[in-house]
């Protein structure tokens, strides 16, 4: 048993133990300079029986929780990344605020320190891509075996059309699917990716001779640069792009995590229910696509 642990053994846990848990899992000195992981609502000492993880803390997932009597909320994204001068409830996160509290619910970010961990989001991407072994992409300063993103080679190649469907197959369905840039039969063995949105990452993707990059959020003009500077005289056409949903690519995270911290929190003798939720947070709802569009098949 901890020697922090507070309540006996079998019982809940309080928030504060909860909190040296994640910072053992998710350290918080891993999280990136701009960030704004850490708890964001509830008191230490109260106990925390149930605990529900999400991606995105917005309306739908706070009721849910509320709905469920979760005692912690924990969140992939911060919903207060940037600064707020109010948290009055008639804006809605000020009322997502006010919905929580009222409610006994804390409400924990875990970001870029959950990316940048060890078991984190892009091992999670790593993992469905069909790597074993990864390295860090972008090495952190304070521990460079972690970091953001993760490079590493499949057992054997396969076409860039096999990997994007086994990464479609693990990913949930969403209106974004996936986008794939690069010849559908060229053979990659050398896998670069990043959870969330990556497109600043394209030069240590380079640097880690990747012949593919699996990242999201990827937007016109770093991807057309991108293909660009890969069809120069000695690129080689790599790396190739595939391109997932946001909120699909950190979902893939979430059992891993709450799997990894119901684990730790029995380590210390503590009962509690960790679940993932089953809302899609994705922001968009469907997609029409035009009947001349191109595929990696051929004409839609």
């Amino acid at each position: 048993m901890s020697r922090h642990s507070t309540s006996p053994a079998g019982s809940a846990p309080t928030l504060r133990e909860v909190l040296e848990t994640v910072e053992q899992l998710w350290p918080l000195r891993l999280q990136e300079p701009w960030d704004a992981s850490g708890l964001v609502t509830g008191r230490p000492e109260r106990p925390v029986r149930r605990i529900l993880f999400a991606v995105d803390p917005v309306a739908a997932v706070v009721a849910e929780a509320v709905a469920a009597g979760a005692d912690l909320l924990v969140t992939h994204h911060p919903l207060l990344l940037r600064a707020v001068t109010t948290v009055a409830a008639d804006g809605f996160k000020g009322a997502l605020v006010h919905e929580l509290i009222e409610n006994g619910c804390a409400l924990l970010a875990c970001h870029t320190n959950a990316d940048s961990a060890r078991d984190g989001v892009s091992d999670a991407v790593a993992r469905a891509a069909g790597l074993g072994a990864t390295a860090a992409l972008a090495p952190h300063p304070a521990d460079p075996e972690v970091g953001i993103g993760r490079v590493g080679d499949l057992a054997e190649p396969v076409t860039l059309r096999s990997l994007a469907r086994r990464l479609a197959d693990a990913v949930p369905a969403t209106a974004h699917g996936v986008r794939v840039a690069g010849d559908p039969e060229a053979l990659v063995r050398r896998v670069a990716v990043c959870g969330g949105a990556g497109d600043s990452l394209f030069e240590e993707v380079r640097a880690a001779g990747a012949d593919v990059y699996v990242t999201a959020d990827l937007r016109h003009h770093p991807a057309s640069e991108a293909r660009e500077a890969a069809s120069g005289p000695r690129a080689g056409g790599t790396p190739y792009l595939v391109d997932l949903s946001h909120w699909a690519s950190e979902w893939l995270w979430l059992p891993v995590g709450a799997a990894a911290l119901r684990e730790a929190l029995a380590a210390r003798g503590r009962d509690v229910e960790v679940r993932v939720s089953a809302l899609r947070s994705d922001p968009w709802d469907f997609r029409i696509d035009h009947p001349h569009a191109q595929t990696a098949g051929g004409t839609a």
